[in-house]
Formats: C-alpha cells, sequence, structure tokens
C-alpha cells in the first residue's frame, strides 16, 4: 500500500484554479497529478496519451473541440470507462446540478468551498464512492427532497438543461446542435420546450432566467438569433 497512488488529470481554464489545484494536491502522497489541460481538446489528447485513474474537471469550459459539460463527460465514460470523474464547478444551480445527478456523477466539488474537499472526492471517486462539498450537499438535499415531493413542476429534462445553458453561453441553435451532434430541428425543439415549462416566451428572458438561476456564469454573453 506504501506505493499507491490515485494517477489524476485536472482540466479547467482558468490558470489561477489549475495553480491552486496543483499546490493542494502536492503535498497529497496518494495523488499523482499527472496532467493539466485547458479545454476538451488537450484533456482527450491528454486522456489518449497518459494513464489516468481520476479526472477532475470544470464543468463549463467553452474552448475545445470536445464541448464541454455533459456532452464532454458523457465522450469521457464511453471513451474511458475505466476513468473515474470528480466535477469542480462554479455552478451551484440545481438544474445543472441534477443533470449531473442523473448521469451517474457522484463526485462535486464547488469552487466555492476549499479546495481541500477534493482530496477526498478524488478518493471516493476511485472507489466508486460519493463526494459532495458543503455547498454541493446543500443543494442536492434539496433536489432529493423534491423528487420525493409531488412533481417537481417545471424541472427541465437534462437535454433541455444542456441547451438553455449553451444558448444562454452565446451559441446559436445551429452551433448546439453541432456540439451536441443533434439535428437543428431536434435543438430548437427542446429550447422551445424548456422555455415552455419555465414561462419564458422572449430568449432575453431566457438568457436572464439563465444568469441569474447560476446556468451560466456572469456574462455569459448575448445568444444570437437562430
Amino acid at each position: 500500500m506504501s506505493g499507491f497512488k490515485i494517477r489524476v488529470v485536472l482540466a479547467d481554464d482558468h490558470p489561477g484554479m489549475i495553480a491552486g489545484v496543483k499546490y493542494e494536491l502536492s503535498s497529497v502522497t496518494t495523488l499523482d497529478l499527472v496532467g493539466t489541460a485547458a479545454d476538451s481538446t488537450e484533456l482527450m489528447a491528454l486522456l489518449g496519451s497518459v494513464a489516468c485513474d481520476v479526472v477532475i474537471s470544470d464543468y463549463a469550459m467553452p474552448a475545445g473541440d470536445f464541448g464541454d459539460g455533459i456532452a464532454l463527460f458523457g465522450m469521457i465514460a464511453r471513451r474511458y470507462p475505466q476513468v473515474r470523474l470528480v466535477v469542480l464547478t462554479m455552478l451551484d444551480n440545481p438544474a445543472v446540478l441534477h443533470t449531473l445527478l442523473t448521469q451517474g456523477v457522484a463526485c462535486i466539488v464547488s469552487k466555492s468551498d476549499a479546495l481541500t474537499h477534493l482530496v477526498p472526492a478524488v478518493h471516493a471517486a476511485q472507489s466508486g464512492g460519493k463526494y459532495y462539498s458543503p455547498t454541493i450537499d446543500k443543494v442536492v438535499q434539496g433536489i432529493e427532497l423534491n423528487r420525493r415531493s409531488r412533481n417537481p413542476a417545471g424541472v427541465l429534462s437534462i437535454r433541455e438543461s444542456e441547451v438553455v445553458r449553451l444558448y444562454a453561453s452565446g451559441l446559436t441553435v445551429n452551433e448546439i446542435a453541432e456540439r451536441l451532434h443533434r439535428s437543428k430541428k431536434t435543438i430548437s425543439t427542446q429550447k422551445a420546450s424548456a422555455m415552455e415549462k419555465l414561462s419564458i416566451e422572449k430568449d432575453v428572458d431566457l438568457l436572464r432566467y439563465a444568469m441569474e438561476n447560476g446556468l451560466v456564469t456572469s456574462s455569459g454573453g448575448t445568444p444570437a438569433t437562430s
């Protein structure tokens, strides 16, 4: 057991966060940070070239050839089923977290919490367990309460939530369709369905909803018409 190391790859598009996580993991004898990536292109290339046990990845990384969020995590699961995942994110919106939970992501750390939570999260991921940092755990408990209550009216589906997030980040319907490998008609239908569930009629109000509810961070951009 003395030589046991969990090989970790870190992906985040903020250099400061990369530096902070590197420092946090450097003193942990059971963890070995084998590479870092700034976007999905670098991450997928890295996973193809180094042995990795656990990926720590930001949820929202707009640049890169393989998208981010659920689309990226799904690709990692398909191509590297043996690799475990820890999601490190600023987003603590119930819709986003509900999407992650339903996709089987069991280890999530909020950037609002101390980076020390990454260490137990990585160990939990490696062993197939669950770990939520305090901010995430509070939201997850709320999700579980809503799930046990009557009918969570207005809750978006996984795909609707992802379409709204990407649209509010500034992508057109065509660009979302290309990124998620769906047809333009499907994306338009999912966007329209989300707006109906939220009782939203105008695109500007959809953008406001996404920003106010944490689906995009700060200034995600202005959606283009499509």
